[in-house]
């Protein structure tokens, strides 16, 4: 059932905080679109990360944990877990193709459960093994927590991008 038909309006807030979010998302994806697997997968900065393991790390720590184990509780995301860096390995057989499609894939899980969560809504699971007592205590936190740290990493995705060909998303004159 569509909002049209069930008679419910998104809140407005939901909408604007998405709309912020989505941006930073085709951001992700807009700095890196055109490189190949093997800049990809190429550490330029002393930290030794790669893009594509930066979008698997958005795609499985961030949008999946956030929302589906942290907002919704879904046991089977939350026993599926990695511990430390996992999200960070992309192994040398997964095309970069798959990661994109899982992050973007992930996105619209999330999005479904943000969908489906007042704005005020707790968090049914919180990671005390990672985080001890909960700080972020909304849906609405969880939203701008995820905004800023997706707005972080598209901020260092510019930085190994320029690295790499020399390619800037926000040019300024």
């Amino acid at each position: 059932m569509s909002e049209e038909t069930s008679g419910t309006a998104p809140d407005p807030e939901i909408t604007a905080l998405l709309g912020f979010l989505g941006g930073q998302r085709r951001h992700v994806l807009g700095i890196i679109d055109g490189l190949g697997e093997e800049d990809l997968r190429r550490p330029v900065l002393p930290s030794g990360w790669h893009c594509l393991g930066l979008v698997q790390h958005l795609a499985l720590d961030v949008e999946r944990f956030w929302f589906r184990a942290v907002v919704a509780g879904d046991e089977e995301v939350i026993r599926g877990l990695g511990s430390g860096d996992d999200a960070w390995r992309v192994g040398p057989e997964v095309p970069a193709m798959e990661v994109f499609d899982r992050y973007r894939r992930e996105a619209e899980l999330a999005d479904a459960v943000i969908a489906t969560t007042a704005v005020d809504a707790a968090p049914v699971w919180w990671p005390r093994h990672l985080f001890g007592e909960p700080h972020l205590h909304t849906l609405r936190d969880v939203l701008l927590h995820v905004i800023t740290e997706t707005a972080c990493h598209a901020g260092h995705l510019d930085a190994a991008r320029e690295l790499i060909d020399g390619r800037r998303w926000l040019v300024l004159t």
